[in-house]
Order: structure tokens, then sequence, then C-alpha cells
């Protein structure tokens, strides 16, 4: 069965002064999920917020009932070390935590103060976020061939396979960067391979691009300056929504 159209706008693009009423608009606009960029100066060369602004926004809007349902927050985690912050959004609200497969050969500490010498690795993590209740998502950047998931998502341990894969179409760091058609082979490659995955485009999404990302096989679908930044966000988030149900099953 071919995965549903989800759409999380980023709310790297909302109005910081009023993240949370604008995070409870959103919802209320037609979003699924709110993608929340964590960024911490050393993976990107951005800083964003951490988990205790995650914690407050959480207030604003219901915990999903479902695995996959209305209101994930949908943590893209852009730090340097993934597996030291898995506990601490999850007590912040997290639902599903994102982590950079580039950045999953670091520490294998389990909190921010804790040092260690071992390390990590992508289906170590995805054990280890499963194991806290959260689902695991992976996320390349450009640079990174989509053939390093083949091990990953083929794992004969379910606990080792992510819930979702993250293909960036923009370098990751900042918001409002120009959409890379270039990426877009790596979600028709995964797709084609595996049917029923969440696959996710973040990056450049909006009313001119989705179109694109929607033919190759993007199910889950970020957009931040196009729905905040819109005269009338719910027409977007709609818009967005039936590009990628046209095509559902049709790949």
């Amino acid at each position: 069965m071919a995965p549903k159209a989800i759409i999380a706008p980023s709310i790297l693009s909302a109005d910081f002064a009023t993240l949370g009423a604008d995070c409870e608009r959103t919802m209320e606009q037609g979003a699924d999920w709110l993608h929340v960029d964590i960024m911490d100066g050393h993976f990107v060369p951005n800083i964003t917020f951490g988990a205790p602004v995650v914690a407050k926004i959480r207030k604003h809007v219901d915990k999903p009932t479902t695995s996959y349902g209305r209101g994930t927050f949908d943590c893209h985690m852009m730090i340097a070390e993934p597996k030291k912050w898995v506990k601490e959004f999850k007590k912040a609200g997290c639902d599903l935590y994102c982590f950079h497969y580039e950045a999953a050969f670091s520490s294998a500490a389990e909190s921010p103060e804790a040092k260690t010498d071992e390390k990590t690795n992508p289906k170590d993590l995805i054990r280890y976020i499963h194991d806290q209740d959260l689902l695991a998502g992976i996320a390349l950047k450009p640079a990174t061939g989509v053939e390093v998931l083949t091990d990953i998502l083929e794992s004969p341990d379910p606990k080792e396979r992510p819930d979702m894969v993250l293909i960036m179409t923009v370098e990751p760091g900042f918001g409002g960067q120009k959409f890379m058609a270039s990426e877009l082979p790596k979600v028709q490659a995964l797709r084609k391979k595996y049917p029923e995955l969440n696959i996710e485009v973040d990056g450049g999404l909006g009313p001119g691009t989705i179109d694109q990302a929607a033919d190759a096989g993007a199910n889950v679908i970020v957009a931040g300056s196009a729905v905040f930044g819109a005269k009338d966000p719910a027409e977007v988030i709609s818009l967005l929504r039936a590009s990628v149900e046209q095509r559902t099953g049709k790949l």
C-alpha cells in the first residue's frame, strides 16, 4: 500500500515571537505534522533552538494519538552528535527523531553531558531511537549517495530500519534556498525499491516545485516559507497535498 500524503510545514519560517500560536494556527490550516529544524552550529553553520523551545510549542499542539498521526513533531536533527539528544527531545515532545547519516558515526554517549570514546552507527542509532518509543528517520545531504542506505533499509532486524528517509533538496542549514531537482533521482530510486517507505523531501518546496517532488515519489513534504509566507497558507497546504495524492499508487 502506498504511503499517504503528509504535509509538514517547517517552523523555521514561522514568526519566532509568536511561535506557539503560529504552530497552532498552521495545524488548524490543514498541516499533518510540524517539521522542527534543530541546528547546532557544528554540523551545519546555523543555530536554531533546542529542546526547551520544543517543549513550549508542544503545549500548543496535541500529541498524535497514533504513529505518524496528526500533530507529529518531525524533529530534523542537524547536529553533530545525535545520540546524545534523543532522550532530551523525547521529553520535550518529539515524535519522530530524524538524524543525518553523515553525523551517525559519532559519540555513543546517551546524554549531552556524558563522554565516551565509543562510536555509534546508523543501525545502532535507529535501534536506540526505537528503544525510546520514538519513530526514527535518517536524512541525507545532497553530497551523499542514496546507496549508503541499502544495508540499513534491508536490515533483517526491523528495529534497525528507519521509519522514514529524508532526502535534502537543499544544503541543510538555512531556509529559503533554491530547490535542487538534481536530488530527485534519489527519491525515484527509493520509491521504486521500497514502495511503502515514507520518503520526505525538504528544501525549496512550494507550488512551483511540488509536482517534480511528487512525480519522483515523495510523500512527506516539508515547506517553510511557501506555507508561512503565503497569503493563504491553507490553500498552499491543500495544493501540496493534492499534488502528492494525485500520484499516490501511480508510481
